[in-house]
């Protein structure tokens, strides 16, 4: 059997939107969706990534231009595994470790605490990072 060019373009098209909704599939993601009552956006998330807060530190400074690499520590230079769940199945599967390092990374990189709102879209440009 043959499909036509045009059939399949227009299945890819109509599947695209489904895709993109099942890729930040995520238990602790939907928590913050569920509290915000918003919308995550993968480019806020990742300018949060990239944006070096008044301690001189932004997650990059850490975790490299990607976070699909291996990171180092800033101060004790300790490897630190791939940030992106892509690479590292381990990311973002423990709740308590994902608020535990929020808190502790947020103060680091920000100088406060995150949002919801925050944490939502920066777990969004993670997970979509492939």
């Amino acid at each position: 059997m043959s499909i036509k060019p045009s059939r399949l373009l227009a299945s890819l098209i109509i599947a695209l939107p489904m895709a993109a909704t099942t890729v930040f599939a995520n238990p602790i993601l939907d928590g913050y969706k569920a509290e915000t009552k918003g919308t995550f956006s993968a480019a806020a998330g990742e300018k949060i990534y990239h944006t070096v807060g008044p301690n001189q530190l932004a997650c990059a400074s850490c975790h490299t231009d990607s976070p699909k690499n291996v990171g180092k520590h800033a101060k004790t230079n300790k490897a630190i595994d791939p940030l992106a769940p892509s690479v590292n199945a381990k990311r973002f599967t423990d709740a308590a470790q994902v608020e535990k390092w929020f808190k502790r990374n947020c103060n680091d990189a920000l100088g406060r605490a995150c949002t919801t709102q925050e944490k939502g879209d920066f777990m969004t440009y993670v997970l979509s990072v492939k």
